[in-house]
């Protein structure tokens, strides 16, 4: 902005602009990794074309300049919102909000609520995405205003997550329930090792604690797939759609294979797996006919409230029954709608969200959500309802089964859930990369320096193939004794191989004397009982790349992956061979032994 421009000019020029009604509304899509379509939409604004104002940047900023932000921002969200129910678009408004906004005297809380009651849009599709133009002060207010939301229905999320140390303090005080990583983060990060490893790291977080990612800026298919390899729910970008007026209902986005869940026998245990069919009620139902289904069921703990077959709430029998223990509440309230006493944010899932991630999202969550149950959704479309303790007991049953099949020195699962994972991606005609670990001159060791130093490099080398592994994606086993394996999943692959296999020659050097380490070499007897010099403990991997159709068992994967392995341990240190051969070498007797 000139600095010859007068202020009261620019007020008087953005006041026409609001009063007018030439605020422009686009709309981003934000696909759902899991089947390509639209999640939702980011609501973003324009001012008029041929105006210096037509930057939502120079807009807000000299909103904020000449005192009317609060004004500007109502008329935004409003022509936002309009434009939205207007195309009945699907799925949710991601809507922004600034930190500025939120802490400014002339603030209206209810006004976007008021907005939503005007044109019939539920608060539970709207999402209120903080953006940090500012850095961010105040946190205790910004806590208070968005618990405001919170109650009244709306989702959280919080933008531009990695532009700097306030954005992280955000998260962790604010808790919400999307996160948007910065475009910095993703923009090449298909070759650029640091920045897939951060994203990462946001995901792992993420997933503990209950939020959901969303990737920004996402501008070639090569980024998509990375993304998807990772685990990453949700992505936005100019790959996915451009900001229009006028978006597209349907986006159908072409994603490659989605990843296959990372533990073992569980490749179709998700949220879906725990459906229990429960009548709905619409919005416009009568409190007294809710009533009376709770008092005529009294195993019925809930009722989804649902509208074209989109969920808008949920009531709760123990809230719905004393509600009506109230003196004169059947009189007062009976004929009034359900909606008035429903739950504006239920916990809402996807049928194909794996029963990992959907524990921690239960566990991380407020509490009530394991009481109340939650709400089973394709693609945005009611199915059905899971409750707590079915959720408990799919979860406590496969730890035990995880625990009865796992090495008992490193907890890793063992041959059977190897076979069982390796079953499952050749049914589903998944490509996946196969590596066998070993370690080398490992018996010796174990001669000289005693079985429990033996076994402390064994859990060494269990806990770095753990860290290496992807765990959204890749499965690490343990075969037994020195032997190992990581189904990968990640196309990365490779690059974690080689930084392995570097750390591991780096720890290793712990495990042994001085000398020794001085020496290159240790004296041990051999199977004749003379003193050979014996190489200090390596690790080698055999690598075999697999494609659908090019195996037609697990037994023969293991038969190329045991190759591999051979020829890694012909080279000296540790090392890393692939298998080029397409076809598969003759199945072994059994599977891999110790």
């Amino acid at each position: 902005m000139t600095p010859l421009l007068n202020l009261d000019n620019l007020r008087r020029d953005l006041e026409e602009i609001i009063r007018e009604k030439r605020l422009s509304a686009l709309f981003q899509p934000i696909a759902s990794l899991h089947d390509g379509e639209a999640f939702g939409y980011e609501g973003l604004i324009r001012g008029p074309s041929t105006s210096f104002l037509h930057s939502p940047i120079n807009l807000f900023r000299c909103a904020e300049q000449v005192g009317i932000l609060p004004l500007l921002d109502f008329a935004c969200r409003r022509a936002i919102i309009e434009s939205f129910v207007a195309q009945n678009l699907p799925g949710r408004l991601f809507l922004n909000v600034s930190p500025a906004c939120l802490s400014h005297p002339d603030f209206h809380p209810g006004a976007t609520l008021d907005i939503l009651r005007e044109t019939g849009l539920a608060p539970q599709r709207v999402v209120i995405e903080l953006t940090e133009t500012q850095p961010t002060h105040d946190y205790e207010l910004l806590k208070e205003a968005l618990l405001h939301y919170r109650e009244m229905g709306f989702r959280i999320a919080l933008d531009d997550l990695g532009e700097g140390f306030s954005s992280l303090r955000l998260w962790s005080e604010l808790k919400p329930d999307f996160v948007k990583i910065d475009k910095y983060f993703v923009q090449g990060l298909a070759a650029d090792a640091q920045k897939r490893q951060f994203v990462r790291s946001i995901q792992h977080i993420a997933l503990n604690i209950g939020t959901r990612v969303v990737a920004e800026g996402i501008e070639t298919p090569q980024e998509l797939q990375v993304v998807q390899r990772i685990g990453i729910a949700f992505a936005q970008g100019y790959h996915i759609g451009k900001p229009l007026a006028h978006p597209p209902r349907h986006i159908a986005l072409d994603l490659a294979e989605t990843p296959s869940p990372a533990l073992p026998g569980q490749g179709h245990r998700n949220a879906g797996g725990l459906l229990v069919s429960v009548d709905t009620v619409p919005p416009s139902e009568t409190s007294e006919t809710v009533f009376a289904r709770f008092t005529e069921a009294p195993q019925l703990y809930a009722i989804p409230v649902v509208e074209n077959q989109r969920p808008l709430g949920l009531l709760k029998r123990h809230e719905v029954l004393e509600f009506f223990s109230r003196p004169f509440s059947h009189e007062l309230h009976g004929g009034r709608e359900c909606k008035h006493l429903m739950d504006r944010a239920p916990l809402i899932v996807e049928q194909s969200m794996s029963l990992q991630e959907l524990s921690q999202m239960v566990t991380t969550a407020e509490r009530r959500y394991l009481a109340d149950g939650f709400i089973i959704t394709q693609n945005g479309h009611y199915q059905g309802m899971g409750t707590g303790h079915d959720l408990v007991r799919a979860i406590t049953e496969l730890q035990i089964r995880a625990a009865r099949y796992a090495n008992p020195l490193t907890l890793l699962p063992g041959n059977v859930p190897i076979q069982e994972k390796l079953e499952t991606l050749l049914d589903e005609s998944r490509p996946f990369t196969m590596a066998y670990f070993d370690l080398d001159y490992f018996k010796p060791y174990n001669d000289v320096y005693g079985y429990v130093r033996g076994d402390d490099m064994i859990r060494l080398t269990g806990e770095l193939l753990m860290r290496a592994a992807d765990p959204q994606t890749d499965f690490v086993g343990h075969i037994g004794g020195d032997d190992f394996v990581v189904i990968f999943r990640s196309g990365d692959w490779h690059e974690r191989c080689e930084a392995l296999l570097e750390e591991f020659a780096q720890r290793v050097s712990s495990f042994f004397y001085a000398e020794h380490l001085a020496a290159g070499f240790y004296e041990a007897p051999d199977r004749r009982g003379v003193a050979q010099q014996q190489p200090l403990v390596t690790l080698s991997a055999g690598v075999v790349e697999v494609e659908p159709g090019q195996f037609e068992n697990h037994h023969q994967i293991a038969a190329a992956a045991t190759h591999a392995k051979s020829m890694a341990k012909q080279s000296v240190g540790c090392s890393l061979f692939i298998e080029r051969r397409r076809q598969p070498p003759e199945p072994l007797p059994a599977p891999i032994a110790a």
